[in-house]
């Protein structure tokens, strides 16, 4: 079996919702997970924001302007009068759900079931879209199977027994529609995987039942050895290692979430990156075996990161110092990105400023501080282990027209990571990319 994950764009509007039978062969047995239409997740976002703040005429308008959005498309996807009555029945139940929670009290809890429904609208349009066409196809509802445990961690035993027992319902059926991004959490509560969850929901299936491929659908074809935005002559990359995509999805190559690299990768199950714009592009490839060996692969860059120097003559000889400062960022939740040392300093950077005021407070006891804003870590990903040579000179010597902050090299036998002032970002991609490639 096949998971086949479709994002926002691909069923984006009714030509696109049609255009996935030119990929989905519906007599092959597969699972085809989908994200919320294009556009819904953020008006849903900024429903909930209404209703957190009290403004429940803003809501209403925001949920009228996006249900008539869902009725033309609905008038454009049907083309019987039956398939247009279950589409308006289907929104109608949908818009009326959201527009009922603001009798509540809003918090959270009510903020992720409004945010559920675009993926519950998309797979089951398309669920009609096929009946009307008469293709058989059976809906698989992810908060059937799709459970994260306290710590918001898939919990992938679970997963794979409920799926295996939703599976064996229909054992004759070929086509399978689930939704991305949602979930269940320990509680039973709905909840979803955070943003890009729909690449991490095709992950967790496809781990869960040991399935023969999982492939990730967008709109371009396969991840490129640097960004196409900024780089004119990026070229896809044919094959990527588990590790090497891991590192460059998490390092700012957007066309893969970072978090849906690791199920896959635990469980031997090769991904792989195509174009439903162009579906016959051989896109990319991630598996076990990745590319060949000794080659640097990609350049990425991620931007909103900020450096935190602290500068303490305590360190000097001092077993424990780190520790006390890690801590301090696991309080708050923090994670780190990069990090160096020497013997009287270590400087580290996060993505996540939400409590960068208490976290400099509370490492300003251990020595000076400061913090650099608007920062870009640039990782080149490839082979760098250390039977390599030269490879990180040539990394080096392509920038060193630069003022770089900071270099981490050696933590891993698949990058170099270096630091800039964000100003310095395009030129360093297209600088890396003319010495590299």
């Amino acid at each position: 079996m096949k998971i086949l994950k479709f994002g926002g764009t691909s069923v984006g509007s009714a030509d696109r919702i049609q255009s996935l039978l030119d990929i989905v062969n519906p007599s092959e047995r597969q699972i085809v997970v989908l994200s919320a239409v294009a556009g819904t997740t953020n008006a849903l976002v900024e429903i909930s924001s209404a209703f957190l703040n009290g403004k429940k005429e803003e809501a209403k308008e925001l949920i009228i302007d996006l249900k008539e959005k869902y009725e033309q498309l609905i008038h454009d996807l049907f083309k019987t009068d039956t398939g247009r009555k279950q589409g308006k029945e289907l929104i109608d139940y949908h818009f009326n759900l959201i527009a009922s929670l603001s009798n509540d009290l809003f918090t959270p809890t009510e903020e992720k079931i409004i945010l559920a429904q675009g993926e519950l609208l998309s797979t089951t349009l398309w669920h009609f879209h096929l009946s009307e066409k008469g293709i058989p196809s059976v809906l698989l509802p992810a908060l059937d199977f799709m459970k994260i445990d306290e710590d918001n961690e898939p919990v992938i035993p679970y997963i794979k027994e409920k799926l295996e027992q939703l599976l064996a319902q229909t054992p004759d059926n070929t086509l399978y529609i689930s939704q991305g991004y949602i979930c269940r959490n320990a509680f039973g509560e709905i909840d979803n995987l955070r943003r890009g969850g729909s690449d991490y929901t095709a992950s967790l299936i496809g781990s869960a039942i040991q399935a023969d491929e999982i492939q990730i659908w967008t709109d371009i074809d396969g991840m490129h050895n640097n960004d196409p935005r900024v780089v004119s002559t990026t070229k896809p990359i044919a094959e990527l290692s588990f590790d090497e995509a891991a590192e460059l999805a998490y390092f700012g190559a957007k066309i893969l979430h970072p978090q849906s690299v690791f199920p896959a990768q635990r469980y031997k199950v090769p991904v792989r990156l195509l174009n439903t714009l162009d579906p016959n592009a051989k896109g990319t490839l991630i598996s076990e075996r990745g590319g060949p060996a000794g080659t640097i692969r990609a350049i990425a860059a991620k931007d909103g990161i900020t450096a935190i120097h602290i500068h303490s003559s305590r360190m000097l000889l001092a077993y424990g110092f780190l520790r006390r400062i890690f801590e301090i960022f696991e309080r708050y939740k923090t994670p780190i990105d990069m990090i160096t040392t020497s013997e009287v300093a270590v400087s580290l950077t996060i993505d996540n400023t939400s409590n960068l005021d208490d976290i400099v407070r509370e490492v300003e006891d251990f020595g000076r501080v400061s913090v650099d804003l608007d920062q870009t870590i640039v990782c080149v990903v490839g082979d760098f282990s250390a039977n390599r040579h030269g490879y990180a000179a040539r990394v080096l010597d392509a920038i060193k027209h630069l003022p770089i902050r900071m270099v981490s090299y050696g933590g891993s036998d698949y990058n170099v990571s270096i630091l800039l002032d964000n100003e310095h970002k395009i030129e360093a991609l297209r600088s890396l990319h003319n010495r590299i490639f």
